[in-house]
């Protein structure tokens, strides 16, 4: 039996941007996904999910999600829980050469589904290495990083960022832009988070912007623009001039709202923790509603937050240096 562990993450600046080959700055988060797997005497998958911010559930079936379920849960609840561990599992039966191998898989989760805090990339990376581990293969970190790119890549119908996995994956500040990943030295950061209980669409939400870049010219020079403030913001990050990376993030937040993939929600959050003295403030993710992250040492973003309608739940996080590991 194998446990690991791999942080979520936020973006700071290049969401949207990214999928057309434009820069992404992100941070890991000390906030994780927990992946236990242990091997079977037959090829059927356990899973059993505890608390992914969602009602528990287990779910045993055999070499495909398509075989008879044994499960009283709806539809939507068992493809949450068996489409990222179907993929996880098959590269790491391909890693391992191992085509029948069958598991029991445990996952727990601190990161909110579908917030814009990459807890489906946390779960893929934590479960490929773990069932790799449990296989006797030991992958390295940008191994695991790729075949856990390739599985979002299966199950988000081609709109998956290799920005999620690859910050899971190694932890700490990452610049991303098309194949070119490395880690960044980066300043303590004073995240802030703020969720609204919800969770947007990033297919949809990818889908809208395309269209619109598609049709529209400064649609596709907004696009652009974020990425180029990506790059500002990679050089502030790495200076560690933290007022400046907060004006960057307002601009960021102006931008992706400008492309129609914030939501009222979101916004009401971002000019809460801005009101309350946040350095700066934007959302993460995809959009359509989940996460704001906000900069602010003191406790007053964290406060305002608490009290505003529509915020589901408020927490502080710090960057996390490390990424997928051994519990």
């Amino acid at each position: 039996m194998v446990t690991a562990s791999a942080p979520g993450k936020l973006y700071l600046f290049g969401e949207h941007a990214v999928v057309y080959g434009e820069p992404a700055v992100a941070a890991a988060i000390d906030r994780r996904a927990t992946v236990t797997v242990e091997a079977r005497d037959d090829d059927h998958l356990r899973v059993d999910s505890e608390d992914l911010t969602l009602d528990g559930f287990t779910v045993e079936y055999g070499r495909t999600a398509s075989d008879d379920l044994d499960v009283d849960v709806s539809e939507s609840l068992v493809e949450a829980a068996t489409g990222y561990v179907d993929a996880a599992v098959a590269q790491a039966r391909d890693a391992a050469g191992a085509p029948d191998a069958g598991f029991d898989v445990t996952i727990e989760s601190e990161i909110p589904l579908g917030a814009g805090l990459s807890s489906s990339a946390a779960v893929t990376v934590a479960a490929i290495y773990a069932a790799t581990r449990e296989l006797g293969v030991e992958l390295t970190p940008a191994e695991v990083a790729d075949r856990a790119y390739r599985v979002e890549h299966e199950v988000q119908d081609g709109n998956a960022s290799r920005t999620d996995t690859f910050c899971s994956a190694t932890g700490g500040a990452v610049r991303v832009e098309d194949d070119d990943r490395r880690s960044l030295e980066a300043p303590e950061l004073p995240f802030v988070i703020g969720f609204d209980g919800g969770a947007g669409d990033t297919g949809a939400l990818v889908g809208q912007v395309r269209a619109l870049r598609d049709e529209y010219d400064f649609a596709a020079d907004t696009v652009a623009v974020v990425g180029d403030l990506a790059r500002r913001g990679e050089e502030v990050l790495l200076d560690g001039d933290l007022a400046e990376l907060g004006r960057l993030m307002n601009f960021n937040h102006g931008l992706l709202s400008a492309l129609g993939v914030s939501s009222r929600s979101l916004d009401s959050m971002v000019w809460a923790a801005r009101d309350a003295g946040a350095l700066g403030a934007k959302l993460t993710g995809a959009g359509g509603g989940g996460c704001i992250v906000a900069l602010d040492e003191t406790e007053e973003t964290r406060t305002a937050l608490q009290y505003l309608p529509g915020c589901e739940e408020t927490f502080r996080a710090e960057l996390d240096t490390e990424g997928v590991r051994l519990e």
